[in-house]
């Protein structure tokens, strides 16, 4: 007989197979956590493995006691596909499972580390954020919040769940403020070409197709750029890395999977914008990764991207990515001297630690 209290299970684990092979744990608290969800994953070719992975899915969420998601669209796009996707079955199809599973889901944002990266960014990046690691120990707060903090009793507290970090200037803008610290001896960085990185996994899922189309439209409008190709490669590599690569030439700053962390750091810190043109995300590690590194993010008006980006960093179409890329490899200045108004600090294992330690701890959080 076990003596643990709480069973805390991946959505890629089959929680039904595992509590009827161990009956000894179907009394724990019983908590399934939805990195992501197989019912709106956009394979190639529909395959009957597929349907399995997606069945499991909605059978462990049966099983379990709390279901937990770690975006709003991701449990919304889970629950409300049950009833299509259970239409697939042959024959007896159980009804209104969405309204069994739903009294069961919360949401609770994937955690981050956020490093320390104040030695790995470059000058332009400190003068727009002067920054010192809090107490805190995963984000960095400008040393005027933190002054700010310490007289309301902690760093980045608040009455709402926005996402949007409030500019740290006050009486003038962010930007002319940024331009006067900036001033004629960083006007070299500042003239550097518009640095743009993709750090996704090559995958069909996040869409490379579209990101290179883009890029080379801007390369025959002769427009000054770099880029960083800087994701996860796995065994089956889309040909159209190779054939971009190979086209990109003169433009590629980085390309392919940094083997340290700080080398992906790195770049993150060197780059100016960050862009996503993924078919498939349901949280986006790398993309506020990189806005803790300081890049300007540039993302799709759908899937999870709403949830945590103001409108102003988001996009419809293919042309209004290559528009918004046109304008800031005619003036790399605007992005550099932008302050992101994401908090990322919401998202960091010291904010959400303790609703994890509630739900470990058996209560619902």
């Amino acid at each position: 007989m076990t003596s643990h209290r709480v069973l805390f299970s991946s959505s890629v684990l089959n929680l039904c197979e595992l509590v009827a092979l161990r009956p000894d744990l179907a009394r724990l608290k019983k908590v399934l956590y939805f990195h992501e969800n197989q019912l709106v994953y956009p394979v190639r070719k529909d395959q009957e493995r597929d349907f399995q992975y997606g069945y499991n899915q909605v059978l462990s969420c049966l099983v379990a006691d709390v279901v937990v998601f770690n975006s709003r669209f991701n449990m919304d796009s889970f629950l409300s596909s049950i009833h299509t996707f259970m239409k697939k079955m042959p024959d007896h199809r159980p009804r209104d499972l969405d309204q069994q599973i739903r009294p069961k889901c919360v949401v609770l944002n994937y955690p981050i580390q956020f490093p320390d990266v104040s030695r790995l960014l470059p000058k332009h990046k400190l003068l727009r954020l002067p920054a010192e690691t809090s107490h805190v120990g995963d984000i960095i707060i400008p040393p005027d919040e933190q002054q700010r903090s310490s007289r309301s009793g902690g760093p980045h507290q608040s009455t709402s769940e926005s996402t949007v970090q409030k500019p740290v200037c006050e009486g003038d803008t962010c930007e002319s403020r940024i331009h006067r610290l900036v001033g004629e001896g960083d006007s070299v960085d500042q003239m550097k070409p518009l640095h743009i990185v993709w750090p996704h996994r090559w995958e069909h899922d996040k869409n490379p197709e579209m990101f290179f189309k883009v890029l080379l439209k801007l390369k025959e409008r002769r427009l000054d750029f770099q880029v960083s190709v800087i994701g996860e490669t796995f065994t089956d590599v889309p040909e159209i890395f190779a054939s971009s690569q190979r086209l990109l030439d003169r433009h590629v700053l980085n390309w392919g999977f940094q083997s340290g962390r700080d080398q992906y750091l790195q770049v993150l810190c060197d780059a100016d914008v960050v862009v996503s043109t993924a078919a498939h995300e349901f949280f986006g590690v790398a993309m506020l990764e990189a806005v803790h590194c300081g890049c300007f993010p540039l993302c799709p008006k759908e899937l999870v991207y709403p949830e945590i980006f103001p409108e102003q960093y988001l996009y419809s179409t293919p042309e209004q990515l290559c528009r918004r890329l046109q304008e800031l490899c005619q003036r790399p200045d605007v992005a550099r001297r932008h302050i992101v108004m994401v908090n990322t600090s919401l998202f960091s294992w010291s904010s959400l630690k303790p609703r994890f330690k509630t739900l470990l701890a058996g209560e619902h959080p």
